[in-house]
């Protein structure tokens, strides 16, 4: 038992480390008027079970993930997402989170019946979001 108490103190103080580690990740600032939106599809529009999505960007640049070039980053396109995830660390990859860190500005889509929502987020060379957030509105999709 008197083994036990100093191994729980030091997992507690390395997860301590761990965590004041991750609080302080650094996050690019954004460009003033920086905006992310949907080329396609419309907010409301009715689409195939595969569609195109196209992305875009206004007051920045696109560079794939690890490109240090100021003012660039790229999408991330989350797919039915009801809470954002944390915007002071990278973002996580999912089905949900997709990543196009090779600065791509478009992709197919394969969803099943119903409504969706899609939402996308610019992260920096790290797939951290930018500081303010570049995030587009929410926009809804039904697929056939």
């Amino acid at each position: 038992m008197k083994f036990l108490l100093p191994s729980v103190c030091l997992s507690a103080a390395l997860f301590a480390g761990i965590a004041s580690v991750q609080a302080e990740v650094p996050r690019a600032s954004a460009p003033a008027g920086a905006q992310v939106y949907f080329i396609e599809p419309a907010d409301g529009a009715e689409v195939d079970q595969t569609f195109t999505v196209k992305f875009g960007l206004k007051g920045m640049g696109v560079a794939p993930a690890g490109v240090d070039v100021p003012d660039t980053g790229h999408h991330h396109l989350l797919i039915d997402v009801d809470q954002m995830p944390a915007l002071d660390q990278p973002l996580p990859t999912s089905d949900a989170v997709r990543h196009f860190g090779k600065g791509q500005t478009e992709t197919e889509v394969t969803l099943t019946p119903g409504k969706h929502t899609l939402q996308l987020v610019v992260g920096d060379k790290n797939h951290v979001p930018f500081d303010p957030p570049v995030v587009s509105e929410k926009i809804t999709v039904t697929v056939k």
